[in-house]
């Protein structure tokens, strides 16, 4: 009975401590919750609230020894057992535990929710520059919208001050597309081409060459066949740009009417491939001729200065000459060997396959599959198809493969043999 009277008043002393006490903390939910339970004293200092008391022996040490201290502010909960301390370091670890998974959790969500949002500014950003050059496009397109009457002002003033000239051209162009496709049909028609037409040819290109150089009679632009300078003045960009161009279209003349005049002689004189041979001959002359006649023309172009340029734009305008000299010796270079191979092949001539015997005609139908006639001089290729001799030059002229079974014959193409001219325009 003694114990239990010292017990209520040392319990009471306690209460009355606590409520006098500033730093007195109320234990939470959780911690009255274990002291209904267990009914066992805890001493917890108020600075350290949060932390998870120890378990074992050393919580009650730590506990008998804060009981033993007189005079301290400290918050004395009933708790006693290492089981209550396992219990809320349970509950402590559970609750973070908890807490922490729905932080993760949200932030899963959040990050699952944000990232559609993400994609369409991906997209965006990737369909950023289809419509910025989308929008340039239509810029352009409405500026030259705007521009297109000043435009066509500009245009129609630039025909009026150079309609001649482009009226030449235009006209010399013409002839060259009239000329060029007659001569290759008439190469193509072999026996059955007219003489007349080749007379007409060349009497038309006589006369346009000849109207030409009488029309711009005092600029002497037939000096340019003969590699000099015309007299034109001033001789500025757009001038020898013309006259190089009108030029080129004169010596392309100048060829394809000699190429009329091989096609003149009958087939008993002049054979088809060797009628041929001279075609390709006479095509390599002119592509050298034309590549040599603007020479003087771009020279002096450079080489010209004004006084008031000085000495430094002498020596640019012949550092400039310098350069297009070398550019041309390279490109001749290059033609030169071609026409050495051109000049070998009209010397020496070329035959294709070896003379088919009459055994063989015969076995093939005597009819050559090119012309559907009767085989003249046939040929028997390696593949051992038979073709005229003629028929299969023709061939060669732009194939290197058998016309039946596609087989590879040859490894170069002779080409310029069935009378074309090149369509190619030497401006330099």
């Amino acid at each position: 009975m003694k114990l239990r009277v010292q017990n209520d008043r040392t319990d009471s002393r306690r209460a009355l401590k606590l409520r006098e006490s500033p730093t007195v903390m109320q234990p939470d939910s959780s911690e009255r919750g274990a002291h209904a339970v267990n009914g066992l004293p805890l001493t917890l200092q108020p600075e350290h609230h949060t932390k998870t008391p120890a378990s074992g022996p050393t919580a009650a040490a730590a506990a008998a020894a804060a009981a033993a201290t007189p005079g301290s502010n400290e918050v004395r909960i009933p708790m006693n057992s290492g089981e209550s301390g396992g219990a809320s370091s349970r509950r402590s670890r559970s609750h973070s535990h908890s807490h922490s998974h729905s932080h993760g959790h949200t932030r899963q969500q959040h990050h699952g929710h944000t990232e559609p949002e993400l994609d369409p500014a991906d997209s965006d950003g990737d369909s950023g520059e289809p419509s910025s050059s989308l929008s340039e496009l239509r810029c352009l397109f409405r500026w030259l919208q705007k521009s297109l009457p000043f435009l066509i002002i500009l245009c129609a003033k630039l025909v009026i001050q150079h309609a001649l000239g482009l009226a030449v051209g235009a006209g010399l162009f013409m002839t060259f597309l009239y000329v060029n496709k007659s001569i290759h049909t008439q190469v193509f028609l072999q026996d059955r081409q007219s003489r007349l037409q080749s007379i007409w040819l060349l009497l038309f290109l006589s006369f346009s060459s000849l109207l030409f150089y009488y029309t711009f009679l005092t600029e002497t632009l037939y000096y340019c066949l003969i590699f000099l300078s015309p007299a034109i003045e001033p001789l500025g960009f757009w001038e020898v740009l013309w006259v190089v161009g009108v030029t080129n279209f004169i010596i392309k003349f100048l060829y394809m009417g000699i190429k009329c005049l091989i096609l003149l002689p009958p087939s008993s004189l002049v054979s088809y491939r060797t009628q041929g041979r001279w075609l390709m001959l006479t095509e390599e002359l002119s592509q050298v001729h034309q590549s040599l006649a603007p020479v003087p023309l771009w020279f002096r172009y450079l080489v010209t200065y004004q006084e008031l340029d000085g000495t430094p734009g002498l020596t640019l305008g012949i550092l400039l000459s310098l350069l297009y000299l070398i550019l041309k010796l390279l490109g001749f270079y290059a033609q030169w060997t071609s026409l050495q191979k051109t000049v070998r092949i009209f010397l020496q001539g070329e035959h294709t396959g070896t003379a088919a015997t009459r055994s063989q005609c015969s076995e093939a139908g005597n009819i050559c599959p090119i012309c559907q006639g009767e085989f003249r001089e046939p040929r028997a290729l390696i593949c051992q198809h038979i073709f005229c001799d003629e028929c299969i030059a023709l061939w060669f002229n732009r194939e290197k493969s058998c016309p039946m079974c596609r087989t590879v014959i040859t490894e170069k193409v002779y080409k310029w043999r069935d009378g074309a001219t090149s369509p190619h325009l030497q401006v330099y």
